[in-house]
């Protein structure tokens, strides 16, 4: 059956359209803080760590019991308008599991910020982490944080090229990838993309660099459009020579995705650091 979008602001509505979705992202806040504490406690958080000169140009860095066997950099969502490192510490359980450090950056945001210019600052923040730690470096970011992510991996890149080589595996967790259809929505009166930028700022629009391997997950009941931009680019890279994956798991939603990094064993988990 033919299928038409009329309503672009209900297609990318999360909590609206998710039983209970008001209880996030307050949900986070205090496992995340709890998980702050613990590690602060035996010296195994750095917090608030710069890597530029703004005032949100600050990551925290969680490490392993033991010396690390590299780098795992989250990067958060929020349509690049809203939250903050804050908000997900927790979620570092199951890489520090597995003997990996984890960064955790904020970033400005928009309209204060362009997204263009959120993916210069996300570069500084993983090239500053990365002079911290030694080995593999491995990127995940959730919905506006996979485009982050995926665009440390194509063509136009701002990391260094010394840490770009260092990218292992990158893990788009809902990720938006080709920000084209964002534009009609009534999200863009905060992110204020214009139509040359969603063109240069889409992953999907891009070639992935050389080498690149990148997994493209969603939850099996997010909006329909968070599953066509996690097949798109995995689709679209795939025929550019990129090493793909796209996943869509059972009994998940645009929150709950993020619930597989707690547990060390979880498949998500085990993807990222494979």
């Amino acid at each position: 059956m033919l299928h038409r979008i009329t309503d672009w602001s209900d297609a990318y509505a999360n909590g609206a359209n998710i039983p209970g979705g008001d209880r996030w992202p307050g949900l986070w806040v205090e496992p995340a803080k709890a998980m702050r504490e613990a590690l602060t406690a035996t010296g195994r958080a750095k917090l608030d760590l710069p890597y530029a000169d703004g005032e949100r140009n600050r990551f925290d860095l969680f490490l392993p019991e033991t010396a690390p066997k590299g780098l795992v950099v989250f990067v958060h969502g929020g349509f690049w308008v809203r939250l903050d490192k804050s908000y997900w510490s927790h979620l570092a359980a199951g890489p520090l599991a597995h003997g990996y450090a984890v960064a955790m950056p904020s970033y400005t945001l928009c309209p204060e910020n362009r997204v263009s210019g959120i993916t210069g600052e996300i570069g500084k923040a993983i090239d500053t982490a990365a002079g911290m730690i030694d080995g593999p470096i491995r990127l995940i970011g959730h919905s506006a944080g996979g485009h982050l992510v995926s665009r440390m991996v194509s063509s136009t890149s701002p990391l260094s090229k010394p840490v770009a080589a260092r990218i292992a595996h990158v893990v788009s967790l809902s990720g938006l990838h080709d920000l084209r259809s964002l534009l009609p929505t009534s999200l863009n009166d905060g992110i204020r993309l214009d139509a040359d930028e969603a063109v240069v700022e889409s992953p999907a629009l891009l070639h992935p660099a050389d080498n690149t391997r990148i997994t493209c997950w969603a939850g099996a009941g997010e909006r329909s459009e968070f599953l066509r931009q996690n097949a798109l680019l995995a689709n679209i890279w795939k025929g550019l020579g990129a090493t793909t994956d796209c996943v869509e798991e059972p009994d998940r939603h645009h929150f709950n995705i993020l619930d597989g990094l707690l547990d060390p064993q979880h498949p998500l988990t085990l993807a990222l650091l494979g």
